[in-house]
């Protein structure tokens, strides 16, 4: 139980990792509305014994503390995927309390950056939306790991007096952990010193250190001299341009095709190869019959991708985090996909009988692979270090699932499904080559099965005019996906 007076106590704490000791018995007690400081050099276990009081790591011993506590990472840890704003509002919307965020904003200064992501800020605007962040958790205790230890020296003073003035501003219990001395007797009431796990000793240094820091002899001379520094925000350039030789490139390689093709075809019977010419007027003539087996083919390819994803993507999410189960049923998955469509096309006749479903199910097979593989990778490249984060805001797993896992993962998946798009189409020709049977009064005839029938009647402009058409409709799905990637993914720096 904790002391009236007392925001954090320690009682025999101790942390072994690898059979080797980093806490060794601490006990420490921080009083209500003070600031701690924690020096000590590299390896004595400082950044450990905030995790111990954060609920991060196992231990042995008593740790009580007021309150869940707020913690402010060295490396910040912000979202890529969230504004500034939003980065703000994650405790709120894990755990459905905290602050208002644009009102912690303004009390830190970046009430007017809120709208922007965190690649387009300086060291120092990141550090104060860290502290944003850990100040809109509303918690009484306020644990900071060396927060500014990335900033240059006049950006670190400047952060050093704001974080004093908001101190005195909200009275929290600040446990502050640092390698600078003299940040240390500047920031806190008393100096916690710490080697080899164990607690060396405690200074009180109240009202010493900020009358004098920085203000003395030669280092006050120079300060004087330099001013007082601010994180600075430097605009992200616009965005570059596509230079005309681009287009014209597309234009000329687009010319090159349609030229051997026609040189080809002019040196060809019409029977092996048909003129561009001639599969533009089949394409006006057809017109009705492919702009329908146009729209079969791309309902079936979205079925079956469909499909693909509502199977492949939880399963490849629950086997990125159960490694057993990947180890247990990636056999079974890579020998599936290494059986030819072509081989399992017939068999869904006889199961499934003619019409949509077996065409769907070639589809979806033909995707399942990627879609599963693309979300189990995507999953594990979810950095651990955000993980921690939202263990220490105290985060269950389906809010961790949809706002680190799924976001963190999307890059991958979604970089996987232009290739999955790709193969979802050839999945559905494979099945309209395979299934030649159909009845065409159900409408249900694609472009794979216009360019089969086609070759058979010897009506190749026909044929040929399908399989434009196809080359066009994958065209399309992929530029799609990208135009998809390009906003979901809008966050990352170009």
């Amino acid at each position: 139980m904790l002391a009236e007076e007392s925001a954090i106590e320690l009682r025999k704490v101790s942390v072994e990792f690898d059979a080797r000791s980093v806490l060794r018995g601490v006990d420490l007690s921080v009083r209500r509305g003070e600031i701690l400081a924690v020096l000590g050099p590299s390896g004595c276990g400082k950044s450990t014994m905030l995790r111990v009081i954060a609920g991060l790591i196992k231990h042995t011993g008593e740790v009580s503390v007021l309150g869940a506590p707020a913690m402010v990472f060295q490396d910040y840890r912000l979202m890529p995927w969230r504004t500034v704003r939003a980065n703000v509002a994650l405790p709120k919307d894990l755990t459905g309390r905290g602050d208002d965020p644009d009102e912690v904003l303004r009390t830190v200064g970046m009430a007017a950056f809120a709208d922007l992501y965190p690649h387009q800020l300086s060291g120092g605007m990141r550090a104060r939306v860290a502290l944003a962040r850990a100040l809109a958790q509303h918690s009484e205790v306020l644990l900071m790991d060396e927060p500014f230890a990335a900033l240059d020296a006049l950006v670190r003073e400047r952060f050093n007096e704001e974080l004093v003035r908001l101190h005195r501003k909200t009275g929290k219990t600040i446990l502050f952990v640092t390698h600078s001395i003299r940040e240390a007797v500047f920031i806190a009431d008393r100096v916690l010193v710490l080697r080899e796990g164990r607690v060396q000793a405690i200074v009180d240094t109240r009202g010493q250190g900020r009358l004098s820091a920085f203000t003395e002899g030669v280092e006050g001379t120079l300060r004087d001299l330099l001013g007082q520094a601010d994180s600075t925000y430097v605009a992200p350039p616009p965005e570059p341009l596509r230079p005309p030789w681009e287009a014209f490139g597309a234009l000329a390689m687009l010319a090159i095709v349609l030229g051997g093709w026609a040189w080809l075809a002019a040196n060809s019977s019409p029977l092996i190869l048909p003129s561009p010419w001639a599969v533009a007027q089949a394409m006006v003539a057809s017109a009705p019959q492919l702009a329908t087996a146009t729209l079969s083919t791309l309902r079936v390819t979205l079925d079956g991708l469909l499909a693909a994803l509502i199977i492949g993507v939880p399963a490849g999410y629950v086997m990125g985090k159960i490694l057993t189960l990947e180890r247990l049923f990636s056999p079974l998955v890579v020998t599936l996909q290494a059986i030819p469509t072509i081989i399992v096309a017939p068999l869904l006749i006889v199961w499934l009988g003619y019409g949509l479903a077996p065409r769907v199910t070639v589809t979806a097979l033909v995707s399942l692979f990627p879609v599963l593989v693309s979300t189990m990778v995507g999953v594990r490249e979810v950095d651990r270090v955000y993980r921690e984060l939202f263990m220490a805001m105290r985060a269950g797993w389906w809010r961790t699932l949809i706002y680190l896992e799924v976001p963190g993962a999307l890059p991958v998946l979604l970089g996987g499904l232009r290739l999955t798009v790709s193969l979802a189409l050839i999945g559905t020709v494979v099945g309209e080559f395979v299934f030649l049977e159909w009845p065409t009064g159900e409408g249900v005839a694609g472009l794979g099965f216009l360019a089969q029938s086609g070759r058979l009647n010897f009506n190749l402009p026909n044929a040929y005019a399908a399989v434009v058409l196809n080359i066009v409709l994958g065209g399309l799905l992929y530029l799609s996906v990208s135009l998809i990637e390009r906003w979901a993914l809008r966050y990352r720096r170009r």
